[in-house]
């Protein structure tokens, strides 16, 4: 027996409500004296699994004849033959709310009768009352053995049938849940089940489960077996379910970042957070790498070798299957598809470049030295080439020489005029992305690649002013340059562009000016400098790619200071006002230094030498004044002579020199 179920249930008629007398509706045809439409509450053919059942039913409306006053009631054994109970309602009652059954599952019967206010008695109408509270064997899933995988959805699982006899309403079918925990039921009441809650329906041979979907990870199948009276067995059937839909993760280590010049070992490295990947045979887990399509190289576990040996660009393919059997080869497994593999692409050059100095030099730029290179597989390294030079047959290093690398070819430039004369070899060294190396000292038609220094043409260049290399003018005056440029030792040059460069003496603005000329038909130049201060002077021809540069020698301009001088007076009376000299120093393309510069007064008569009588020095503009008075009785009627002299002084680009002259008489 249920333990929950209460005494209450069984008991005998005292223990019967009854509902509320119902009168038939109005106009209803009368009939014979029975209950209307007997009907059990939840179905005359459904078992119960509760002892207690509810009646219900019409009265029929008999015209011209006594309406019903009570109602009689029994209720029989399974076989129909013993009374169990019996009863009898006072007034024209429609429903018995609890007809309690015994305590045994079985099929009853109850009979219900009508009787009129005549006291005429109708005839028994009869209602199956089904009741079965018995608990079924345990319906119990059978253990499921490793991991499911992506393939092994969806799953299915024939459930082991309940042990031991059938409750009396038989097999409804299953309940079933999927659950973190083994045991936990999948119906809410702790007896019984609902229809919505039994999830296989076709009785106990309907025991085959297929699941669409299971959870990740690890969970438990938990079943009931439900009987059909909606009874559930007593205790849950559970078994685990391990579930694994991810496919394990591949990492390939050894894969450079760019290009290799040697044979490299890739290692692929599975991992598995679910099933994992622990060896366990020929249907195991695995680990796999392909190269180019080919065959894969397979190792049972979580590792996999191999070893790329050849040149060229390979592509790698690399997966793992785990032990749920999930695997990312891009085939198929059970008419489904796997995902496509991780891939790679690994760069193998174990092939140096090809490299060879050009067949000739460029005549118009013979100390252009050029080497070309190819490389067919990784390309050629930019930055690493070189050309080198040695002395031929020396034995030393080879020095390198600033080297560019463009379109396919290394270039340098070979200064030769800087290198003693005599023969001197070439080296290229070339470098292609894997870091392969390839060196020659051979042009490409296999001759050694050797030049003799110097490769230009000499030049010299011959100047002059006025014919010399020193020229002193008075300021204000410039001076003519000119000279010729021969190649080796009479070709005259034509055309050539000469620097004609003027490094002015300290103090002058702008300290340096270079003007540039062209050679004439016979290589001569010629340029006329202009005025300015003091100033060395020296030609240049630069080198061409053909030419090696020439310089003549320095000529030296010198340029006399420029002086103004003036008097107040023509006559000065002795021992009276004083005569006052007023005067400039020039100075174009220069500065009047910070202090001023210095200039000396000097004095003399006619045929004597100058005599300096006071030094002064000038303002920031060049300007002097000074008054001289005459007080010397001697000097009455001679006639002197006065000039401004300005001298050497630092930071002055001029050089020394007088005023004109002035004359004063005494009286």
């Amino acid at each position: 027996m249920n333990p929950r179920r209460s005494l209450a249930w069984l008991g005998s008629v005292a223990g019967l409500i009854f509902a509320a007398i119902s009168v038939a509706p109005a106009g209803a045809e009368a009939s014979a004296l029975q209950p209307l439409d007997l009907r059990v509450d939840g179905g005359e053919e459904s078992w119960h699994a509760e002892p207690s059942f509810a009646l219900r039913w019409t009265n029929p409306l008999r015209e011209g004849q006594p309406p019903v006053a009570a109602v009689h009631y029994r209720l029989l054994d399974p076989q129909g033959q013993a009374t169990l109970a019996a009863g009898e309602i006072g007034w024209p009652a429609t429903s018995i709310q609890h007809l309690a059954v015994p305590a045994a599952p079985g099929a009853y019967t109850a009979e219900v009768w009508l009787e009129d206010a005549a006291g005429e008695v109708g005839d028994p109408v009869a209602a199956a009352l089904r009741f079965d509270d018995a608990a079924p064997g345990q319906g119990s899933p059978p253990p499921v053995a490793g991991w499911i995988g992506r393939s092994g959805l969806p799953f299915a699982l024939r459930l082991d049938r309940p042990a031991g006899p059938e409750p009396l309403s038989g097999i409804r079918g299953y309940a079933i849940s999927i659950d973190a925990f083994p045991g936990a039921s999948p119906c809410a009441d702790r007896y019984t089940c609902s229809e919505a809650e039994t999830d296989l329906r076709g009785g106990a041979g309907d025991d085959l489960l297929a699941l669409e979907w299971l959870p990740e990870g690890e969970s438990y199948l938990n079943v009931l077996a439900v009987s059909g009276s909606g009874v559930h067995s007593a205790a849950v059937g559970s078994t685990v379910l391990r579930v694994d839909k991810t496919d394990p993760v591949a990492r390939l280590s050894g894969v450079p970042e760019d290009w290799s010049n040697r044979p490299l070992t890739l290692t692929v490295t599975a991992t598995d957070g679910e099933s994992g990947m622990l060896a366990s045979g020929p249907g195991g887990p695995f680990t796999a790498i392909r190269a180019d399509g080919g065959a894969p190289t397979v190792a049972a576990g979580d590792v996999v070798a191999t070893t790329l040996i050849g040149s060229g660009v390979h592509t790698i393919a690399y997966y793992a299957r785990d032990a749920a059997g999930n695997v990312a080869d891009g085939g198929t497994l059970n008419g489904q598809p796997n995902n496509p593999p991780a891939t790679a692409t690994v760069r193998i050059d174990r092939e140096t470049p090809q490299v060879a100095f050009s067949n000739t030099q460029d005549p118009d730029d013979p100390e252009r030295i050029e080497a070309h290179v190819a490389d067919s597989l990784s390309g050629v390294d930019r930055d690493r080439g070189r050309i080198s030079v040695r002395p031929l047959g020396s034995g030393e290093r080879f020095e390198d020489l600033p080297t560019e690398f463009a379109d396919g070819t290394l270039r340098a430039r070979w200064s030769s005029e800087e290198y003693a004369p005599g023969a001197y070899e070439f080296r290229a060294t070339a470098y292609d992305r894997a870091g392969n190396v390839a060196s020659t000292t051979s042009r490409g038609n296999g001759a050694a690649m050797r030049l003799v220094a110097p490769l230009k043409t000499s030049t010299t260049l011959r100047a002059s002013l006025g014919g010399d290399v020193r020229q002193s003018v008075p300021y204000g005056r410039g001076a003519t340059i000119a000279g010729r440029l021969v190649a080796g030792r009479r070709a005259p040059l034509a055309g050539a562009p000469v620097l004609v460069v003027e490094r002015f003496a300290s103090g002058s603005r702008p300290a340096e000016r270079t003007t540039a000329v062209r050679t004439g038909q016979g290589g001569g130049f010629e340029l006329r400098l202009s005025p300015g201060p003091s100033r060395e002077i020296v030609a240049l021809a630069p080198a061409t790619a053909t030419l090696r540069g020439a310089s003549s020698r320095p000529l030296r301009l010198a340029v006399r200071a420029g002086l103004r001088l003036s008097a107040s007076s023509a006559f000065a009376k002795v021992g009276g006002r004083p005569v006052v000299f007023l005067g400039r120093v020039l100075s174009a393309g220069a500065a009047i230094p910070a202090e001023g510069k210095s200039v000396q007064l000097q004095f003399r008569l006619p045929g004597l030498p100058w005599s300096e009588f006071r030094t002064i020095r000038t303002d920031r503009r060049g300007r002097f004044r000074y008054p001289y008075r005459f007080a010397d009785d001697d000097s009455r009627g001679a006639r002197f002579q006065f000039r401004a002299f300005a001298p050497a002084q630092a930071g002055w680009p001029y050089e020394p020199a007088g005023s004109a002259p002035v004359a004063v008489l005494g009286r």
